[in-house]
């Protein structure tokens, strides 16, 4: 028969720490890859329009957005009340600068994607259409003949 000891003499060994490093690195590895960068800081107030008939876009990197809208609450001193046209991180100061920042963004993409951006409008519900009216204008004149309007889903209280 085997025999018991009580004593607590002995001690426990250190735990092993070599595979803490390859864990850091897979969680790193896995957090870098699966994350996006947030692209554009809003500057203006979206609260966008509700629709029903809602179609989901396929390749958003051949999308690009411009934002119309009221200056949020810390541009409004610089900007005014008035709706704004936010092209990236910048205001633009009339809507004919939309044809400018379309052509750059063109040179940009690949000459086989041209042909198939899309340029998305978020737009505050409660802007005055003639300020889109020059957008898309603008848009006109720079090519940009696929449009999309960025909208929220409507919903149905029967």
């Amino acid at each position: 028969m085997a025999k018991f000891r009580k004593g607590g003499g002995r001690k426990l060994g250190a735990i092993s720490t070599a595979s803490l490093p390859d864990i850091v690195f897979m969680l790193l590895f896995f957090f870098m890859t699966t994350t996006t960068m947030k692209e554009v800081t809003l500057k203006v107030d979206q609260k966008m329009p509700e629709a029903t008939e809602l179609t989901k876009m396929e390749k958003k990197s051949l999308v690009k957005y411009l934002y119309i809208g009221t200056p949020k609450k810390e541009f409004k001193k610089a900007f005014g009340t008035g709706s704004r046209i936010q092209l990236d991180d910048a205001f633009a100061n009339d809507p004919s600068e939309v044809e400018e920042y379309i052509s750059r963004q063109r040179s940009t993409m690949k000459e086989a994607d041209q042909g198939q951006r899309i340029v998305s409008l978020k737009i505050d519900k409660d802007t005055k259409m003639g300020i889109i009216t020059d957008v898309k204008q603008a848009l006109r004149n720079a090519y940009a003949l696929k449009i999309s309007y960025t909208a929220t889903q409507k919903v149905n209280n029967y």
